[in-house]
């Protein structure tokens, strides 16, 4: 017999970590799986709208572009970004999926890169990275903004506010997992040279050619 008066019972909700901005004076977090380590993170590029103004005042939009290295606990190593088609995988190996390409940075959505953490025993860490593509590497006029959306209305925060001249490249945010939780880590490294030279500086060993999009 069924009791109509009794409530049904809830799933016990998981404990939100609410939102977190990382500094360089707080430069990390932790998510266990009750805190959004599971499922579909997405991780979101966005950037200032607005485009410069070069030479006769004519608009000059930056292509800043966003992607990742990764590396899974088999040893099992890639990229995923536009350049090359590279666009990833949710559902196997390096379950990452970029999810489009804002040649512009008037998409309100920016770019998003979805990381399936329901595989996260089987990743050992992924490095976030934008560069410019196309444009002056013009890092302060974007004004880019890196944000980390969890289950359970997680959210970190990274601003591209720290600036270096002549550099395309910009190391945002390593994640790694540790011990069954998401390890989250400031970066906020920048670099001048191709994906190449970032591979060097974290030390990945990958075989680059020359691609396009």
């Amino acid at each position: 017999m069924i009791d109509y008066t009794r409530p049904p019972k809830q799933k016990p909700a998981g404990v939100s970590l609410g939102k977190v901005t990382l500094t360089k004076a707080a430069p990390s977090v932790s998510l266990s799986k009750a805190q959004g380590a599971r499922g579909r993170m997405r991780v979101n590029l966005n950037w200032d709208q607005r485009p410069g103004r070069g030479f006769f005042g004519k608009a000059e939009a930056v292509d800043l572009d966003l992607g990742c290295l990764w590396e899974t606990t088999d040893g099992d190593k890639g990229v995923v970004q536009a350049l090359g088609n590279a666009f990833g995988d949710l559902d196997s190996p390096p379950y990452v999926l970029l999810d489009g390409d804002d040649r512009s940075g008037r998409n309100a959505g920016g770019e998003n890169l979805i990381v399936n953490l329901d595989h996260l025993d089987e990743i050992r860490r992924i490095l976030v990275f934008a560069y410019i593509y196309d444009g002056a590497p013009n890092w302060a006029a974007a004004r880019g903004v890196v944000t980390l959306s969890a289950q359970n209305d997680s959210e970190i925060t990274v601003d591209l506010d720290e600036h270096a001249d002549n550099a395309r490249f910009c190391a945002i945010a390593m994640l790694t997992n540790q011990r069954g939780e998401l390890h989250v880590q400031r970066e906020m490294r920048y670099l001048q040279g191709s994906q190449r030279h970032l591979d060097q500086a974290y030390g990945w060993g990958l075989r680059w050619t020359a691609g396009s999009k």
